[in-house]
């Protein structure tokens, strides 16, 4: 594994194994098991957008394996005066063992990596959000028992989610479907990526506009907000666009039978999805959020070199 988390590439020789370790630590977590590698460990949490799940789930995930997190809003830093990144990367690094960047601009994520001497993990930017996607598949090899060969249709928008769900199925042997309107298509650089991949594990990544065409046979339907942070002036348009996307029950019954819905939250009830599927019997959501934590906890062990 390399030794930044930005992209669900960087891990993919890894990513079933951390998957895998996710399953580990949460099986020992219930147990009641004390497991504390990260002892004395320090993780800075550099956060330019509001967050409950990353945010949360990180702090605990350090506390439960005996480290700690300092969460840090770039306002209160000299970083929020002027200070660049590179300086204050080469600062925390003194400090620190591990950042979690969670910012606007991916260029800002590859620029801190540059300069630290310690592991970056991508908190969300705009191009990729990794960590969910690596908590995703955990989710589905809970649910489904295995990885490769199932059908993931993500429906909406083709945003940062969509993209590091593409490289993750590709990763994994996982044929993904994403429906969209053609004017919010996930970035052609990422769909090529992932096809490259695709290439090499033998399986699908497709883009289409046509949602119900997406969720037949799949086995996972998957949706995210309509209006990301960072784009609520576009709010109106893109409600007006997206609306045959919705995720409601008369799409989930045209996915398989034993379909589970999944959604990163948050999640704009009525909106991309309904309250009827969100709390229904498919939606594995809660177990998807709950999976952020043990899913981080095994890339913060893998990455600081614990296992």
């Amino acid at each position: 594994m390399k030794r930044d988390f930005i992209s669900v590439l960087d891990a993919e020789r890894d990513f079933v194994a951390v998957v895998e370790l996710a399953a580990n630590l949460k099986n020992r977590h219930r147990a009641g098991e004390l497991y504390e590698p990260l002892k004395n460990k320090n993780l800075a949490m550099l956060f330019e957008k509001a967050s409950t799940r990353t945010r949360v789930s990180f702090e605990v995930a350090m506390s439960q394996l005996g480290g700690h997190a300092l969460y840090l809003n770039p306002q209160d830093l000299q970083l929020g005066r002027g200070e660049t990144i590179a300086d204050t990367a080469r600062v925390l690094s003194r400090y620190v063992d591990a950042i979690v960047y969670r910012a606007y601009r991916h260029e800002d994520v590859v620029e801190l990596a540059k300069w630290t001497t310690v592991p970056v993990i991508n908190g969300l930017d705009d191009v990729e959000h990794p960590c969910q996607a690596l908590a995703d598949l955990f989710t589905i090899q809970e649910h489904k028992g295995e990885l490769k060969g199932l059908k993931l249709a993500y429906v909406g928008d083709g945003n940062n989610v969509s993209h590091s769900l593409m490289l993750a199925s590709a990763i994994v042997g996982m044929d993904v479907v994403v429906a969209c309107p053609d004017k919010f298509r996930p970035r052609a650089d990422i769909v090529k990526q992932a096809k490259e991949v695709a290439s090499r594990t033998g399986s699908k990544v497709s883009v289409l506009p046509d949602p119900v065409d997406a969720v037949k046979g799949a086995d996972v339907v998957y949706t995210d907000v309509w209006v990301s942070m960072g784009m609520e002036k576009e709010k109106a348009e893109r409600e007006r666009i997206f609306q045959p996307y919705q995720v409601n029950q008369q799409l989930v019954n045209k996915a398989k039978e034993d379909a589970v819905v999944m959604h990163c939250l948050p999640a704009h009830r009525g909106l991309e999805i309904t309250d009827e599927v969100l709390d229904g019997t498919k939606s594995v959501v809660w177990d998807q959020a709950e999976n952020r934590l043990h899913a981080q906890k095994a890339l913060l062990v893998k990455l600081l070199g614990a296992v």
